[in-house]
Order: structure tokens, then C-alpha cells, then sequence
């Protein structure tokens, strides 16, 4: 089973910045997509940004478009997201995800295509 684990939450004032870290354990990532979803109270859980097995294709919810950048370093198993600019409505708890078959990153983000790996999640909140 492949394992994922986040890390990089924590409490910052809006229109700070952070770093969240996304590693296997030990399962080579180049033939997996990973994405980065979020949770917020009573909302749904929104895809934030994709990525694909060899970091060709990415892909961005419009509310985080132009402040998130998603990265993968495969030969450390890990995945990234940037995250600057930060709003209180970004305020989630942000889960790692994988998946090998899928047809698209799109895909995977719009939570259209199988997910079958989960981190546990870490929590973001900005907040004054």
C-alpha cells in the first residue's frame, strides 16, 4: 500500500505564506499523479492542485490560481505546495492524495477520476 504523509500546517496571519510536504513511503511517485484537496466546516472537499507522475501537468483551482504552485521532486518521493498570499478562506485541513490510474490531472482535481490514496492531512489556518 502506498503511504502518504503531510506536514507543514500551521497557524499564519492572512497574506503570509507556507509550505506543505507530501512524502511516500518509499513508493516511487513518477507513474503517480498526486494532488493537493482541502476541507474547510460544512463545505465539500475542493481539489486545490494536481500534478502529474513526471510533473508535466499541473492543475489549479480558479480560488487558488496565481498564489499556489504545486511541484514534485520524485527522486525524494515528495511533492509540494507553495502556498503565498494566504486568505482566511483558505483555512482547511489540506490532504496529500495519489493515484496511478487516472485519466487526466483536471480529472483528479474535479474528483472524476479514482483516488486511491490518502494522507492523513495537516491543518491550515490563517487567521489574525
Amino acid at each position: 500500500q502506498l503511504h502518504l504523509v503531510e506536514s507543514g500546517g500551521d497557524l499564519v496571519q492572512p497574506g503570509g505564506s507556507l509550505r506543505l510536504s507530501c512524502t511516500s513511503s518509499g513508493f516511487t511517485l513518477d507513474y503517480y499523479a498526486i494532488g493537493w484537496f482541502r476541507q474547510a466546516p460544512g463545505k465539500e472537499r475542493e481539489g486545490v492542485s494536481c500534478i502529474s507522475g513526471t510533473g508535466g501537468s499541473t492543475h489549479y483551482a480558479d480560488s487558488v490560481k496565481g498564489r499556489f504552485t504545486i511541484s514534485k521532486d520524485n527522486a525524494k518521493n515528495t511533492v509540494y505546495l507553495h502556498m503565498n498570499s494566504l486568505k482566511p478562506e483558505d483555512t482547511a485541513i489540506y490532504y496529500c492524495a495519489a493515484e496511478h490510474y487516472l485519466t487526466t490531472v483536471q480529472d483528479m482535481c474535479n474528483q472524476k477520476s479514482r483516488i486511491g490514496y490518502w494522507g492523513q492531512g495537516t491543518q491550515v489556518t490563517v487567521s489574525s
